[in-house]
């Protein structure tokens, strides 16, 4: 089927469905079915073919390619007379057809769906960017506020599209509770199918530790959680859950790399009326659920990876808890009787041991 532009579909759609409308009437008008049909196919720009046949037959209306011939010449009078008829029926054909064109370009001006307003009525008349300032405004609105908490606790659920090497993709679901208090301490527990780890940090030290193995490895750390989330993961390898919270409102430099922003909608995640917002950027697309009112907090994301043809998906829908209760000993790493240290590259590389 050959590909049109929406605008024009939905432009030659409407005129179609008017002249449809009025062809049924056309055999009680004044002049010739058959120089209205052609007419008529000059107005729809020769779309009158696409009519369903039936229809045009039962009306003795047949699309055609030139001007009906004069049909009756017989006498001078009957000529005179019929050439009378004629002019009067062409004045009233061109009122007629004036009028169609006028209904189609009324109620057939092609809409770009972008433009939708929230409430999903027309937006004014504006020239259609990529960038939607009223969602960037609420990204950034969501960025300055996770940056003034001084302490919060998020249970997640999420899912991971893993993908094989023949493309197919394996799905994988699980857990993690995140406690963090600005500007240097965090605990972290991940749970799946097959893992159940711990992530410690107190300013001074981050600790993994992989319960199911018994096994952890300690390292000196930066002196804030921002630091941190960087250097373990461009040294280690290693992804602090959620680590995005800790980055909106700190890096400008990613605001930038957006080059489309949605403003979809309103939605609720978990009986949390949120505002739904579409974003993209190089190799990647991402959704995310911010949360109406006093408390932006972002509620759900979806991040689905563009570079590869599988095109993975990763899931995570967020609990929030503004006034966690913690002391001082939940972000020290106490070893439990018989636990092995380890150096955390040989953690990281050992694939097994890594999937803690």
């Amino acid at each position: 089927m050959a590909t049109r532009d929406p605008a024009t579909s939905v432009t030659w759609g409407g005129v179609q469905n008017i002249a449809q409308l009025v062809i049924p009437f056309a055999p009680f008008l004044t002049y010739d079915s058959r120089l209205t049909s052609y007419l008529l196919s000059i107005v729809a720009n020769r779309h009158l073919k696409s009519f369903d046949p039936e229809m045009l037959a039962r009306h003795k209306m047949i699309p055609l390619e030139k001007p009906p011939a004069r049909w009756n010449h017989s006498s001078s009078k009957s000529n005179f007379i019929e050439s009378e008829t004629s002019r009067t029926s062409l004045k009233s054909l061109a009122r007629f057809a004036a009028i169609l064109l006028g209904m189609a370009a009324i109620l057939c001006s092609p809409l770009d769906t972008r433009v939708l307003a929230k409430t999903g009525q027309a937006a004014d008349a504006k020239p259609a960017t990529d960038i939607d300032p009223d969602a960037m405004d609420a990204l950034n609105k969501m960025g300055t506020y996770l940056r003034s908490l001084k302490a919060f606790q998020v249970d997640s659920e999420s899912s991971n599209d893993d993908v094989l090497d023949d493309g197919e993709i394996i799905t994988d679901t699980r857990t993690s509770t995140l406690l963090a208090v600005s500007p240097n301490l965090l605990r972290a527990e991940l749970k799946g199918d097959d893992r159940n780890t711990f992530l410690f940090y107190d300013g001074k030290n981050f600790t993994v530790y992989g319960k199911l193995l018994n096994y952890y490895a300690t390292v000196p750390a930066p002196p804030t959680t921002a630091k941190l989330v960087d250097q373990i993961y461009n040294e280690y390898g290693i992804e602090i859950p959620l680590v995005d919270l800790f980055k909106w409102g700190n890096d400008e430099a990613a605001i930038k790399k957006i080059t489309s922003a949605i403003d979809v909608g309103p939605s609720t995640v978990k009986g949390t009326t949120c505002e739904h917002y579409a974003f993209r950027q190089e190799g990647i697309d991402w959704q995310i659920w911010i949360q109406l009112g006093d408390f932006p907090l972002p509620r759900k994301f979806v991040i689905r990876t563009l570079t590869d043809d599988a095109r993975p998906e990763h899931t995570s829908t967020l609990v929030w808890n503004l006034t966690p209760s913690y002391n001082d000993a939940t972000f020290a790493f106490d070893p439990p009787q018989g636990a092995e240290r380890i150096p955390l590259k040989d953690l990281n590389a050992d694939t097994t041991k890594k999937a803690q």
